[in-house]
């Protein structure tokens, strides 16, 4: 009678992945064991209500029992009746400008709008929308973690809502994704708050982000080469190509690697760290180190990709975004399907930011979620457009608001940009959200990482900056002390080991150093170990 009433609902419009789920099952164990399974496991009866930890430890009991074949076939989505296939398109972006009728190809090499506008990537939320909420959530629970290729990936297991038309062979992946969310519980209590939390994205192949976006770029390329697809001047792609303040080079330059795909990289000379120049110089990318700034070196990426058969690479491609979106619905299934009211990122190019924020929308826009986190920008002072434009009157709504800066000196390099690219895209984020720009100054970014470092983090200056936004919103009461609020952590803090040894060390100038520890030098006695332990520890 089950495989009879399953049977039926397969042939409807629409079918659960859950009844398909249990026909599949039915097909290889007793009846009476399946309705017992049912009537006592919570998978089936309470899903919402379960940890992912709990469903997935329950569906390894089920998948020790299957075939590769069978496991595969649970990773995919039910088949329905008639159903609308899944696509996506680039279209000019839209917000604050009318709307166009332009629309392109994924498959077409284009960077900018007729307008020389940004694109974007826009899915067919018609064709998603096919399927009902607790089918997704279902289908990446079950993907999340697993071996199963390309879906162990934090970024390829949500495919559908990426690049839906990827074949896994295309699929470029370090296995990215699937990020640690840190409960800071010290560091919250010291803030006077319980539900703080740092999603470590750094904690990555690469130690950043990045790795999140690059994934969906590079795999792309490697479909356009595999295609011979050709650029406006005839050309098939040869390689790809950035201008970085350090994490996308060493992203692009180890996915390229992976994937037997020539990488060059345009740094700004003497600006970034020694681990994060070594990384595309170990990964064989080609390194040109420009004596300007970030700004500056992205002017010549900009002109060198329309002349010659170079794939773009940096966040002017929406590509990316499609990656780094997914950060959002890992936060999602993390606190078992629930919004945090908070969201706190660091912003220089700012297409992270957006990232963010189109995650959390479309996954309240097909049911997933019932609302919007407010997301929170946080710019150093040295380079902090964006911050400008929200400060003054009118806001963001006031598109002449935004003037581009030249970026200063910070130790937070990765975020040193003073005309962002994604700027547009930001507005929207922060207005839609009714989001919040922060700024931090240098000596505020230092503290912030040395007080977080001290309660068990070990912070990047950009994290750093998102810290001190939360202690700023914090003090001034904006942050509530019962708020969920999660800051996103970019890249891992051994990226940056200079910025710490000088705060340590005491070498900066003019800024303070509350949280100073630096190294004890003593003599080789037992005494004066001692007595170098009790100047740091009063009660022994």
């Amino acid at each position: 009678e089950n495989s009879k009433s399953v049977s039926r609902h397969r042939i409807q419009a629409q079918v659960t992945f859950e009844e398909y789920y249990v026909h599949m099952l039915l097909k290889q164990f007793d009846k009476m064991m399946i309705l017992k399974r049912i009537s006592h496991c919570s998978r089936f009866t309470r899903c919402v209500s379960s940890t992912p930890v709990e469903r997935n430890l329950d569906f390894g009991l089920e998948r020790s029992k299957m075939t590769g074949a069978q496991i595969q076939e649970v990773m995919q989505l039910p088949p329905l009746r008639r159903a609308r296939p899944f696509s996506v398109e680039f279209q000019p972006f839209s917000f604050g400008v009318p709307p166009t009728d332009e629309r392109y190809s994924i498959d077409e090499i284009r960077f900018r709008s007729k307008s020389k506008g940004l694109l974007e990537v826009v899915h067919d939320m018609d064709a998603l929308a096919q399927y009902s909420p607790s089918t997704w959530r279902r289908l990446f629970d079950e993907r999340s973690g697993s071996t199963v290729w390309p879906f162990g990936s934090g970024v390829w297991s949500k495919l559908e809502w990426v690049l839906p038309g990827m074949d896994s062979k295309d699929v470029v992946s370090l296995f990215e994704g699937n990020s640690n969310l840190f409960w800071v519980e010290r560091f919250g209590k010291e803030l006077g708050m319980s539900d703080v939390w740092v999603k470590q994205c750094g904690n990555s192949h690469t130690g950043s982000f990045k790795d999140l976006g690059m994934t969906v770029l590079v795999s792309q390329v490697k479909r356009l080469i595999r295609k011979r697809v050709k650029n406006a001047n005839g050309l098939e792609i040869q390689a790809v190509g950035c201008a970085s303040t350090g994490d996308t080079s060493a992203a692009l330059a180890a996915y390229c690697a992976a994937a037997s795909i020539p990488a060059i990289v345009f740094l700004p000379a003497n600006k970034i760290s020694i681990p994060q120049l070594i990384q595309p110089i170990a990964n064989n990318a080609v390194v040109i180190s420009i004596d300007t700034d970030f700004d500056g070196c992205m002017g010549i990426i900009k002109q060198v990709v329309e002349e010659y058969p170079i794939y773009l690479a940096n966040s002017m491609n929406p590509l990316r975004l499609e990656g780094q979106k997914t950060v959002s619905i890992e936060l999602a299934q993390q606190f078992d399907w629930k919004v945090p009211d908070w969201i706190i990122v660091p912003g220089g190019n700012l297409g992270n930011v957006y990232a963010l924020y189109k995650g959390f929308r479309m996954m309240m826009d097909l049911g997933l979620t019932e609302r919007m986190p407010r997301l929170v920008c946080a710019q150093t002072h040295a380079a902090n457009p964006l911050y400008r434009a929200f400060m003054k009157p009118g806001g963001l709504a006031v598109l002449e608001n935004f003037e581009p800066m030249v970026a200063q000196h910070t130790s937070a390099s990765a975020i040193r940009i003073g005309d962002p690219i994604s700027y547009n895209r930001a507005r929207e984020a922060i207005i839609k959200t009714n989001g919040i720009v922060e700024e931090a100054t240098e000596e505020e970014i230092m503290e912030a990482c040395a007080r977080g470092d001290r309660t068990g983090m070990f912070n990047c200056p950009h994290t750093g900056t998102a810290l001190a936004a939360l202690i700023k919103l914090r003090e001034r009461g904006v942050i509530g002390k019962n708020d969920r609020t999660v800051v996103i952590s970019t890249a891992h803090g051994l990226k940056f080991p200079d910025f710490k040894v000088a705060y340590h060390e005491q070498t900066l100038e003019d800024l303070g150093t509350r949280f100073k520890n630096p190294p004890i030098s003593v003599k080789a006695n037992v005494g004066a170990v001692v007595d170098a332990i009790r100047s740091r520890i009063s009660c022994l």
